[in-house]
């Protein structure tokens, strides 16, 4: 299973707590992905992600940087460490050289978050996230592969809390029930609550 996130959005963290504790449920292994909303909201005349210094490139950079040099799993170490309360009070901002080391990753890769080098990694993983869903949806984006083999991919699931046993697995199976029906398109529940990351 694929799964592209911006490592800046809490209810994307959530979906990966989520999608961690349904692989000890279900027969599936996570391949971590990156995409950015700054690139989503490229161009736009507003700013949904409030974000108008562009720091939430510095993060994607770092993710993008170490899905291409150290593979996927790194990523997947890289993010639960950026959102572990034990590396700052702030969560996954709170100090990223302390996430790289609890990553088991090299401590200078934080300043690739200054850089443009690895903007075109970003853009890449992105867009082959995009191609499966459309542009008009956000982070994060799962791809699976269907009982017929078929590709199947969705846009969430959006949640403000971290579903656990056989909720998650229930979740998980008709959520790919869904999302693999044929012109299948949208499906949306009640207003967002707060996220509640623990």
């Amino acid at each position: 299973m694929d799964f592209w996130f911006d490592p800046s959005c809490p209810y994307t963290w959530i979906t990966s707590r989520w999608l961690l504790e349904v692989s000890e449920l279900r027969a599936i292994a996570i391949r971590w992905r990156v995409m950015s909303l700054s690139v989503l909201n490229e161009g736009r005349d507003d700013d949904p992600e409030g974000d108008p210094e562009g720091y939430l490139w510095v993060p994607v950079r770092i993710c993008a940087a170490v899905q291409h040099e150290y593979g996927h799993a790194a990523l997947g170490r890289l993010y639960t460490a950026m959102w572990s309360r034990a590396h700052g009070a702030e969560g996954w901002l709170g100090d990223l050289h302390s996430a790289l080391d609890g990553a088991g990753l090299p401590r200078q890769l934080a300043d690739v978050g200054a850089s443009s080098d690895y903007d075109a990694v970003v853009r890449a993983s992105h867009a082959e996230g995009i191609e499966l869903v459309g542009s008009h949806v956000g982070s994060p984006i799962v791809a699976t592969t269907g009982e017929q083999g078929e590709r199947i991919a969705f846009f969430g699931p959006v949640l403000s809390r971290i579903p656990t046993g056989e909720q998650a697995a229930a979740l998980w199976d008709g959520t790919v029930l869904v999302a693999g029906t044929p012109a299948f398109h949208e499906l949306k529940g009640t207003p967002h609550q707060e996220p509640k990351l623990d």
